[in-house]
């Protein structure tokens, strides 16, 4: 025994220097333990774990923003950045997506300029301001979803007497790692609208039906405005006659001409928790983030319930198992955005129910 021993330490020794003369060349071995974060037994692997921003602990620094930052030549944006606290090298609430809060003034301008970085915005507070998006202005009232994809020109005005905010959502991260990432400023502060107001709405907003002499070209959804007021009636008519065991009353926005996501890196998409609704567990291998439109509730993420109220904001993780309640006696609204169209295209988007207890996780103390 005492023989076996000694020649698995030597065996032991040996190994390790020969990973330090690997390591000392820029190579490493590749075989079982050496590839971190890998499951290797058909299991995957949880990256990361879920996080939530209080809106209680976001709003001071929003408000204080306002006080100390103007848009212009030095500050083109007032934009809070939310980072989970795992991913700081990233400086990103996801390994793939950005979430933040941008905040326009009465009077102010967020000078137009464009980027290689799809980006979204979930309008959060605040009425009758603009963003024109090459050339087509587009309103923002509260519950609007308001596309700027990638290297498309836009800038924000704010004519109205009260301050407007929203979440933005941008895949930096992954034009960042594909070393994509080009941004430019526009030759004026703003670039002056070339279309009527609601032109893309009036072309393709209703959705089933398509314009004469339109073809499906690009997975870039036309439409750059999903107004609130029709995606309210549709939750509420949705609810009438069906459900999601996971998601409860839930829709993705799509692309009225493909009928996919709105992206091709960010799908969004809004659902709506019922009073007293507890929905079953289930985990898939996108991302998810999440912001808290209207009302309060829970979410258990692999076993440990995350509380959430209105205006908070939340990651979960790939592969995380989730499940939703709502105690309340109010409808509960998430807004969502996720890397799932990506992971789609490269068929590596997948979902898994949770089988066990009945479809509920046992929650940790």
């Amino acid at each position: 025994m005492a023989i076996e021993q000694r020649t698995d330490s030597l065996r032991t020794d040996s190994m390790e220097a020969f990973y330090d003369e690997l390591a000392s060349k820029h190579m490493d071995a590749l075989w079982r333990g050496r590839v971190a974060g890998t499951g290797t037994n058909g299991e995957p692997v949880v990256p990361y774990a879920p996080y939530r921003w209080a809106w209680t602990d976001i709003r001071p620094f929003v408000d204080r923003a306002a006080q100390l930052v103007r848009p212009g030549p030095d500050a083109e944006r007032r934009v809070i950045q939310l980072i989970h606290p795992e991913l700081t090298a990233l400086r990103a609430a996801s390994h793939t997506l950005t979430a933040n809060v941008q905040l326009v003034l009465p009077g102010e301008i967020a000078p137009s300029h464009r980027h290689t970085t799809g980006a979204i915005r979930f309008i959060m507070e605040g009425t009758a301001a603009i963003t024109i998006v090459n050339g087509e202005p587009v309103s923002m009232s509260p519950g609007d979803l308001v596309l700027t994809p990638g290297w498309c020109w836009h800038g924000h005005i704010n004519q109205s007497e009260g301050p407007v905010m929203w979440m933005d959502c941008l895949d930096r991260p992954i034009t960042v790692a594909l070393r994509q990432a080009l941004q430019e400023p526009y030759s004026d502060e703003l670039q002056p609208a070339t279309t009527p107001l609601g032109d893309s709405t009036a072309r393709y907003g209703a959705g089933h039906l398509r314009p004469m002499g339109t073809h499906a070209t690009s997975p870039i959804s036309p439409l750059f405005s999903y107004p609130w007021a029709d995606t309210e009636r549709s939750l509420h008519e949705l609810a009438r006659f069906s459900s999601d065991p996971f998601d409860d009353v839930a829709f993705d926005y799509t692309n009225p001409l493909t009928g996919g996501h709105v992206m091709p890196t960010i799908g969004c998409r809004i659902q709506m928790l019922r009073p007293g609704v507890h929905t079953q567990a289930h985990r898939h291998s996108s991302v998810s983030v999440y912001h808290v439109f209207r009302g309060c509730g829970s979410s258990i993420v692999d076993g440990v319930q995350i509380d959430w109220e209105q205006g908070d904001f939340l990651t979960i993780p790939p592969f995380a198992w989730h499940e939703h309640l709502n105690p309340s006696s109010d409808e509960a609204v998430l807004f969502s955005t996720t890397d799932a169209p990506v992971l789609e295209a490269l068929c590596l988007y997948r979902e898994d129910a949770y089988t066990k207890t009945g479809g509920h996780q046992e929650v940790k103390a």
